[in-house]
C-alpha cells in the first residue's frame, strides 16, 4: 500500500487542486468539442436524409435550373477514382513501408524516403493538386480521371507507408530470429512472416488512407474537374462527389443544394464506415 503520511499536507492539497483544475478544463474542452461535432452531424443527417431518394443513385446530375436528377455519375466517378488510387497506393505504400522497416535501418535512401514521406503527410492537398496539374494536366492539355487518381495516390501513399512501417516494427524480433534459424531467406521472412504477422495493422493503414482521400476536393478541382454526364472514361473529365458538393452547395438552385446535402451525407457515412472498420481490425490485432 502507498504511504502518504510523509507528504506535506499543503503540497498534497496543491497537487490535488491542480489535478482537479486540469481534469475540469480537459472535460470542458471535450464536451465543447462533442457539442459542435454532434451539432454538425445532426444538421448533416437531418438535411442529408431528407434529400436521399432512389433518383440520387440512378440519375446523373441535373442541368442548372432543372428539377430532379441525382448523383449517379458522381458516385460512380468517385468509386472509380478511389478504386484506381487504391490499386496504385496499396502496393507502392506497403512495399515502401516494408523496405523501410526490414532493409532501411541505416540506409541513406531510407532516411531520404522517411523525410519526403513526412513532408508529403503535412503537405496541403491543394499544393499536391497544383503539382499534378502542372505535371500532367498542363502537359496533355485536358483534365482526366487519371490525373485525379495520381493526385489522390500522392496523398494516400505516405499514409500507407508510415502505417505499414510502424506496424511492421511492432512485430517481435524473436519471430524473425526463429525464421532465420530455420534457414529462411530474408526476403521470405519479410513477406511471409513479418508482413503476414502485421497484416491487420497494414490493412488498417490502407483503410485510413482511403478515408483520408474520400472527401478531398482541392486536388480533384485541378485534375479530374467534373462532368455533368455519366462517364467511365478515365482519360476525360470525370464527375466526383467532392467537387459536385462544392459546386452545388454554392449554387442558387434549391435542387442542387439538396443534392449537395445528400452527397455530403454519403461521403460522411463512407468515411465513418471506413474508420469504424479500421478500428475494429486494429482492436482485433491488439487483442490477438
Amino acid at each position: 500500500m502507498n504511504d502518504f503520511s510523509n507528504i506535506d499536507p499543503a503540497l498534497f492539497s496543491k497537487r490535488k487542486r491542480a489535478n482537479k483544475i486540469g481534469l475540469t478544463l480537459s472535460m470542458t474542452a471535450m464536451v465543447l468539442g462533442m457539442i459542435f461535432l454532434f451539432w454538425i452531424l445532426g444538421i448533416l443527417f437531418y438535411k442529408g436524409f431528407a434529400s436521399l431518394d432512389l433518383n440520387m443513385f440512378t440519375h446523373s446530375t441535373p442541368a442548372p435550373g432543372s428539377e430532379g436528377g441525382g448523383l449517379a455519375n458522381a458516385i460512380v466517378g468517385s468509386l472509380m477514382l478511389v478504386g484506381c488510387c487504391t490499386l496504385i497506393s496499396t502496393p507502392v505504400g506497403v512495399l515502401a513501408g516494408l523496405y523501410l522497416s526490414e532493409y532501411g535501418d541505416r540506409s541513406r535512401i531510407a532516411s531520404v524516403t522517411r523525410f519526403v514521406t513526412d513532408i508529403m503527410l503535412s503537405a496541403p492537398s491543394i499544393v499536391i493538386g497544383l503539382f499534378v496539374y502542372a505535371l500532367v494536366v498542363a502537359q496533355v492539355r485536358h483534365f482526366s480521371g487519371w490525373a485525379g487518381t495520381i493526385a489522390l495516390a500522392l496523398i494516400a501513399i505516405p499514409v500507407v507507408v508510415r502505417t505499414t512501417e510502424n506496424m511492421l516494427r511492432l512485430v517481435p524480433g524473436s519471430l524473425r530470429e526463429a525464421a532465420y534459424a530455420l534457414g529462411t531467406p530474408k526476403w521470405k521472412v519479410a513477406f511471409m512472416i513479418t508482413l503476414r504477422a502485421a497484416q491487420s495493422g497494414v490493412i488498417t493503414g490502407i483503410l485510413l488512407a482511403l478515408a483520408r482521400i474520400s472527401g478531398e476536393t482541392a486536388p480533384l478541382l485541378f485534375t479530374a474537374l467534373n462532368n455533368q454526364f455519366f462517364s467511365t472514361n478515365m482519360n476525360a473529365p470525370m464527375a466526383n462527389l467532392p467537387v459536385v458538393i462544392f459546386q452545388f452547395a454554392m449554387s442558387p438552385y434549391e435542387n442542387w443544394v439538396d443534392l449537395a446535402w445528400g452527397g455530403a451525407l454519403l461521403i460522411t457515412i463512407a468515411v465513418l464506415g471506413l474508420n469504424i472498420l479500421a478500428r475494429v481490425l486494429f482492436r482485433e490485432k491488439v487483442q490477438a
